[in-house]
């Protein structure tokens, strides 16, 4: 999942550079693809999901083998793999992180009451941060209602509290009662960004630093108070707002969405931007417990929750849990991979680490006008690309999930 309006909504090809770090690793050497191979994959891939710009990484063994940028950021300006990009819900990730590092630490549970932090937030006695951190806890998606949708298309720039976001999550019916299915809702983690600030006693923007990307170093990882993102820009482009802003079918629509204001997408501190190999390197430490006990590992990346959930009435989001497609602490189990997906105003991304083979990918794209449909939706298109590699990286070992 990712942190978009476009899963279920449209939310908001030359190479340009490749570079091939000397000497594949052990895990790739046997009969892995070549360079050209892979770029001969994603140049296909690129080209069918219409997609402007493109950044990859592939490491083996904790090291990096490949990383290649495709496309333009903006007309002659070619993309580079040191471009920086928004990192969506890879902030979910880090915010589990950190709570099983607090509960390593004795400072809470995952069976821990809501109600302890926030007493006044309705159902809290019978939510626990489990549920919040693995979509169960029944509370409606703030993003895909009416108010959001309109007040983010209709003023990209505003600025949303996170007080904001939980009130019109939490003032909605209850999708189900805590526990009783599965549904993927921004709402759970704008609280349980809160809860941890409560727990640690700091801004969770501090408290990620400090707790996860300084012991993972990394450096272009990191949240502002602004919708900047740092020097180099990957810059995106989106036809998201069309159908708000009237503009028919037929008529050409694209626009600058780069630095459209991303504080609608979860709480303040953990709207973050990130390059490509900080996220290879993030998930490759998440998928082997880095930072944490092997129990609070398990209890991240485990797939626990296969056979669990259901489509429901009323409720959007809610599925069922499948060996393909289930989510974990944070993280999306899909089959043996590890990954995440991100979205965000003409971008998308997709990371992925494959335990048997020691192998990551991290993928970052952005959309060409030929991404989106006659109402401005458009998928994530730097996932398909992500199972093209992985295909060819590691066959047999994805299948397609929804995206």
């Amino acid at each position: 999942m990712a942190l978009t309006l476009g899963v279920r909504k449209a939310c908001i090809a030359a190479l340009a550079f490749a570079t091939i770090l000397p000497g594949f690793s052990p895990a790739l050497a046997a009969g892995a693809p070549s360079a050209a191979t892979i770029e001969t994959v994603v140049r296909s891939s690129m080209a069918k999901n219409h997609l402007k710009a493109l950044v990859i990484q592939v490491r083996s063994n904790g090291a990096v083998v490949y990383t290649g940028a495709f496309g333009d950021s903006m007309t002659g300006v070619p993309a580079t793999p040191d471009m920086h990009f928004r990192n969506g819900a890879m902030a979910f990730t880090y915010m589990s992180t950190l709570l099983l590092e607090l509960v390593d630490r004795k400072k809470t549970t995952l069976d821990t009451k809501l109600s302890r932090y926030f007493p006044d937030l309705p159902n809290a006695g019978g939510i626990t941060l489990r549920n919040l951190a693995q979509m169960t806890s029944g509370y409606a998606d703030y993003v895909y209602q009416p108010e959001t949708i309109q007040g983010v298309y209709r003023d990209p720039f505003r600025q949303w509290t996170p007080e904001e976001l939980t009130q019109i999550g939490v003032s909605k019916p209850m999708e189900f009662a805590p526990g009783a299915n599965w549904g993927y809702s921004h709402t759970n983690y704008v609280i349980l960004g809160r809860v941890l600030e409560k727990i640690t006693g700091m801004p969770i923007a501090d408290a990620i630093r400090q707790y996860v990307l300084e012991p993972l170093d990394l450096k272009q990882t990191g949240a502002l108070s602004t919708p900047e993102i740092p020097e180099p820009v990957l810059h995106a482009f989106s036809s998201e707002r069309r159908e708000v802003l009237g503009v028919k079918p037929g008529v050409p629509f694209y626009e600058e969405a780069t630095f459209w204001n991303p504080s609608w997408t979860t709480i303040e501190g953990a709207v973050e931007t990130t390059d490509i190999s900080d996220l290879g390197v993030s998930i490759e430490a998440v998928a082997t417990g880095k930072l944490l006990s092997p129990a609070s590992s398990a209890a991240q990346i485990i797939p626990s929750l296969v056979g669990f959930g259901h489509a429901q009435p009323g409720c959007s989001a809610c599925r069922a849990n499948t060996a393909v497609f289930n989510y974990g602490l944070g993280v999306i189990d899909a089959g043996p991979w590890i990954m995440q997906t991100l979205g965000f105003a003409g971008a998308s991304g997709a990371v992925g680490y494959l335990p048997s083979q020691h192998l990551a990918i991290a993928v970052e794209g952005t959309n060409g006008p030929g991404a989106y449909d006659a109402d401005g939706n458009a998928g994530l298109g730097a996932v398909a690309v992500f199972h093209a590699l992985a295909d060819g990286l590691a066959p047999n070992t994805m299948q397609s999930f929804p995206h």
